[in-house]
């Protein structure tokens, strides 16, 4: 699911992949008013699944982290306001979802765009968050090594 699910630099909120055209991606905002747009290759344009966390030891794919917020939160919308949170804050709510995350190089944008694409995924119905085969395929080759 996080595969389709797109984040676009400059632009706030998250994107569902509608369609491909021509030279550009065709995108639809995930709330309610559906707006579609296209984004083009100038625009810097990622996916959620292509996301992990820095942890002192390795990356965490982001799948896992929104995973382990919604089995903290019970489903619910997160119960810290990004918005209004300090430092501390944000970083002893990332501590109990991801103990072990780098101080250092997760800054404290970066749990404030955690929790808010977690907090428009769960409003939206989008809260799958389990693996996918191609996740579990890329781990098989890198066992192979």
């Amino acid at each position: 699911m996080l595969e389709t699910i797109l984040a676009i630099s400059g632009k706030p909120g998250l994107y569902k992949l509608v369609s491909r055209g021509n030279r550009s991606l065709i995108v639809e905002t995930i709330d309610a008013q559906k707006k579609r747009m296209p984004a083009f290759s100038a625009d810097k344009v990622i996916s959620l699944a292509d996301i992990a966390m820095y942890t002192e030891e390795k990356e965490v794919p982001l799948r896992q982290v929104l995973k382990s917020i919604k089995e903290k939160e019970g489903g619910k919308a997160a119960s810290i306001d990004y918005r209004k949170a300090s430092k501390e804050e944000l970083y002893a709510y990332l501590g109990e979802v991801l103990p072990d995350f780098d101080r250092d190089r997760v800054y404290p944008t970066d749990v404030k765009k955690l929790v808010q694409w977690y907090d428009i995924l769960i409003e939206n119905g989008l809260d799958d968050f389990d693996e996918t085969l191609r996740e579990t395929e890329g781990d098989n080759i890198d066992d192979r090594k």
